[in-house]
């Protein structure tokens, strides 16, 4: 198979589908790979080092996409993008479509074959090419957090840790999960007072055995996110519901509500966030302020730390990757039911049912997409 990279085009985006190493694997399974000139430039991964791991460099996106029997990215394809793919064409990147019919529609007009990493799963139950993007965002919105609380970007002009004698900022996390999680560890080790929120008790028992009351764990419902949301200096937003939009949690009242100079980090972003204040912006204007509130919602987060982004995701994307290209798309579908579930659209068709769902949109379940 001819596996395509083209260079990602959203704002400050400098992650790359495929790192030199993983192309050096492609090439040892049988496969052919090109890469778009300076795809991988601003985090270290020059073209020569893509050469010598046996790809070919292009020079435009235009002959990636149009030469490529799978195309693999990191951020949802642009407009422009859509429009270059064509019929039958694999692309497996993170797509987050629940919350963007435009992308939706640009898909299924193009007749390509759809697989997002936010839907595959494990046997586990999670979602194995999200935890590492998720596992770097909940640590990057306390720093992100702290950054925003400090007085020249509106915040409350607060220490996240405190000094002796002074008490450190209030911090609530809203979910439990990956995200959670790993906001929670930085949180903690910065020394705020932190609480989890989450519905599931034993969730809450396990983040308890985690942290052993250095974080305190709540039951989520109405009365204690608006007691822990108001009573916060710095909110984090990190709700999952795999691949349908994020509920809307915090209200406009309950933001009207906060202290002056508080700070909402929306994790959320890219399933089109948690907080009903929110809107996507970009790493080059990252805040803004709703009644006296900063607000952070950067939908591509750990584009900010590209290189670490990049090897962790390609860890985790190579081998449902390898399988795709070795099989080819219906096999590698077929034989594997976690794989299956990250199909979102397939020739023309809404194959992930929260999608189809949110969007009123006919579903066409993605086993019988695939001829099972």
């Amino acid at each position: 198979m001819l596996v395509g990279v083209p260079k990602e085009i959203k704002v400050r985006e400098y992650r790359v589908g495929l790192t030199p190493s993983s192309v050096r694997e492609m090439i040892a399974h049988g496969h052919k790979v090109i890469v778009q000139k300076n795809a991988g430039y601003e985090i270290g991964f020059v073209d020569e080092m893509y050469v010598a791991a046996g790809a070919e460099i292009v020079e435009t996106a235009k002959e990636v996409f149009d030469r490529a029997d799978m195309i693999v990215k990191v951020k949802e394809p642009q407009a422009v993008e859509c429009e270059m793919l064509r019929e039958g064409q694999i692309l497996y990147t993170y797509l987050h479509l629940a919350p963007d019919p435009e992308q939706t529609q640009g898909l299924i007009k193009s007749g390509c074959v759809a697989v997002a990493y936010e839907t595959v799963t494990d046997k586990f139950g999670g979602l194995p090419l999200l935890a590492p993007m998720s596992e770097v965002a909940g640590r990057m919105s306390i720093q992100a957090g702290a950054h925003a609380l400090e007085m020249k970007n509106g915040g409350r002009g607060l220490l996240l840790g405190g000094v002796p004698g002074v008490a450190p900022a209030k911090v609530t996390i809203i979910g439990g999960g990956v995200v959670g999680t790993n906001a929670a560890r930085m949180a903690v080790g910065m020394g705020a007072d932190v609480v989890i929120l989450d519905r599931s008790i034993r969730r809450l028992q396990q983040l308890d055995d985690i942290f052993k009351g250095a974080a305190k764990t709540i039951v989520s419902n109405t009365g204690t996110l608006e007691e822990h949301v108001l009573g916060a200096d710095l909110v984090i937003g990190g709700v999952l519901i795999p691949g349908a939009a994020a509920p809307k949690l915090v209200t406009r009242e309950m933001v009207s509500a906060m202290p002056r100079g508080s700070v909402l980090v929306d994790v959320a972003i890219d399933q089109g966030g948690c907080f009903a204040t929110s809107k996507a912006t970009t790493h080059e204007n990252p805040t803004y302020i709703v009644d006296e509130v900063v607000h952070y919602c950067v939908a591509n987060m750990p584009g900010g730390v590209a290189r670490t982004s990049t090897l962790a995701l390609n860890n985790a994307t190579l081998p449902f990757a390898l399988a795709l290209a070795d099989k080819g798309w219906k096999k590698a579908l077929a034989d594997d039911e976690h794989l299956l579930n990250g199909l979102n659209i397939a020739n023309g068709k809404v194959t992930y049912e929260a999608v189809a769902r949110d969007q009123n949109l006919a579903y066409t379940p993605a086993r019988e997409a695939i001829g099972a």
